[in-house]
C-alpha cells in the first residue's frame, strides 16, 4: 500500500504536459501558461499625473501657502487621454486629470483642493516637492520585464495586468477532456423513481464540476451497470473519446467491483491501487494507449477526497503547471481534531472568514450533509489528536 506521497509522485512521473493552444486573453482565467510573457511595453507608458490637479514647476511654489498663495498662469489643458503640445515656463501651469500626460518643463502636479481658479489663473495654496504626485514611466513594470512565467495559472491579477500591456492572446496547456463514470446497480439518475434498494446517483455531478474547476473539460457519461462486459464496454467508450477517464464505484474487493479487471482487459497497465489514507484507500490509477485512468471509491467522501489529493494534480500537470499539488490555506483550530486510526485522515472542516477551523460535521465516508456544511479539508496524521489552537492548512475547494 502507497503512501500519499508515493502515490502522488508516481502520477506527476507519468503525466506530462499535452500540447499548447492560443486563446483569448479574455478565456484564459484558470489556464496554465505554456510559454513565458515578457512586457512588449512600459507601465506605465508615460509620466503622468496621480490625481486631479495642475502641472507645475515645483520651484514656482515652492513658498506657496494659504495665507501667500502662488499665482500661476493656466496655458492649457491635457484631459486623459490627450496630450499638451507645449512646454511650461517660469509661472506657467497646466489643468491636468488623472493618468494625464505631464507636459515637458512640468515637475510636480498640484492637487486641484490645494488650489483656486480664478479666470485665466490659478492661485496655489500649498507647495509641493519636485516630482510630487507623478507617476513615472516604467515604474510599475519595465520594457521586457517577465510578467508571468510558464506553468503559471492565470488568475485576475494576471489577466489585468496582460491587458494593461497590450497583450490580447496567450499561449496555454490543452485543456484535456474528461470522462465521467459511475458505477452500480443500485444507482439512478435524480428526477425519477426509487424502487426499495437504490438510490440517486450523485458523484458525476460533483466530480464534473471539480475537473471543470481544475481546467479540464468534462463529459459525463451515463451510469454503468455491476457486469463485466458493461464495465468493459463503458470504459472503452470513455477512454476513445477523452484523455483522462474518472469512475468512481466497483474499485474494492468485492464480489461485484469490475472495474479494475475491466481496465487491464482492455490493455490498460494499472500503476497503483490501494493508498495508505483515509477515506480513499482503494483508489486505481492506470495507463491504456496513452489515456489516463483514476477509479475513485463510490463514497461521495472518498470520491471528492481522491480527486483533490491525486486527480486535480493530475490534471493540472496534463496543462502544464509547475506547481500541480493543491495549495493549503492557513488556519488555526477552534476546536479538537482527532484520528485515532492507523492511516492519515482528511477530515471535512469548515474554514470561517477569519481563518478559524472547526469540524464540519460526522466524517463518515458517506455522508453528505457534512460534505455540504464544509469548504475544505485538513490531514490529520495517524493517532493524533491536534489540539484548539494549533496552525493547520486547509485544502479547500471553496
Amino acid at each position: 500500500m502507497l503512501t500519499i506521497e508515493a502515490a502522488q509522485a508516481r502520477i506527476l512521473d507519468a503525466v506530462k504536459p499535452s500540447g499548447e493552444e492560443s486563446v483569448a486573453l479574455a478565456d484564459a482565467c484558470g489556464r496554465f501558461l505554456a510559454a513565458d510573457i515578457s512586457s512588449p511595453i512600459e507601465l506605465p507608458p508615460f509620466d503622468n499625473s496621480a490625481m486631479d490637479g495642475y502641472a507645475v514647476r515645483a520651484s514656482d511654489v515652492a513658498g506657496a501657502s494659504a495665507e501667500r498663495p502662488a499665482a500661476l498662469r493656466v496655458i492649457g489643458r491635457a484631459p486623459a487621454g490627450s496630450v499638451f503640445a507645449g512646454e511650461l515656463a517660469a509661472g506657467d501651469c497646466v489643468r491636468l486629470f488623472t493618468g494625464s500626460p505631464l507636459p515637458r518643463g512640468a515637475d510636480a502636479v498640484v492637487m486641484q483642493e490645494d488650489c483656486r481658479a480664478e479666470a485665466d489663473r490659478v492661485l496655489v495654496l500649498d507647495a509641493v516637492k519636485p516630482w510630487e504626485n507623478v507617476r513615472f514611466a516604467g515604474e510599475d513594470v519595465k520594457r521586457g520585464a517577465l510578467l508571468a512565467a510558464r506553468g503559471t495559472r492565470l488568475g485576475f491579477g494576471h489577466i489585468s495586468l496582460l491587458a494593461a500591456t497590450g497583450v490580447a492572446r496567450v499561449s496555454v496547456g490543452r485543456a484535456p477532456r474528461a470522462g465521467i463514470l459511475g458505477t452500480g446497480d443500485e444507482l439512478r439518475e435524480a428526477g425519477g423513481p426509487l424502487a426499495p434498494g437504490q438510490i440517486f446517483e450523485s458523484n458525476r455531478a460533483g466530480l464534473a464540476l471539480l475537473a471543470r474547476r481544475a481546467g479540464a473539460v468534462p463529459e459525463i457519461f451515463p451510469i454503468v451497470r455491476d457486469e463485466p462486459a458493461a464495465v468493459r464496454a463503458a470504459l472503452r467508450a470513455a477512454l476513445d473519446a477523452c484523455d483522462v477517464v474518472i469512475s468512481s464505484g466497483g474499485v474494492s474487493v468485492g464480489e461485484h467491483d469490475f472495474v479494475k479487471e475491466a481496465f487491464t482487459q482492455l490493455g490498460g497497465t494499472v500503476g497503483f491501487w490501494q493508498v495508505a489514507m483515509k477515506p480513499g484507500k482503494p483508489l486505481v490509477f492506470g495507463q491504456c494507449g496513452g489515456k489516463f485512468f483514476f477509479g475513485l471509491p463510490g463514497n461521495p467522501v472518498s470520491a471528492l477526497v481522491c480527486f483533490l489529493v491525486f486527480v486535480a494534480p493530475a490534471l493540472a500537470r496534463w496543462q502544464g503547471a509547475t506547481e500541480p499539488l493543491p495549495p493549503l490555506v492557513p488556519g488555526e483550530l477552534l476546536e479538537a481534531l482527532e484520528n485515532r486510526g492507523d492511516r492519515p485522515h482528511f477530515l471535512r472542516v469548515t474554514q470561517d472568514a477569519r481563518g478559524g477551523v472547526r469540524s464540519a460535521g460526522t466524517q463518515a465516508s458517506h455522508v453528505l450533509n457534512s460534505l455540504a456544511s464544509a469548504n475544505g479539508l485538513v490531514r490529520v496524521p495517524p493517532r493524533t489528536a491536534l489540539p484548539p489552537g494549533e496552525r493547520v492548512g486547509v485544502m479547500r475547494w471553496e
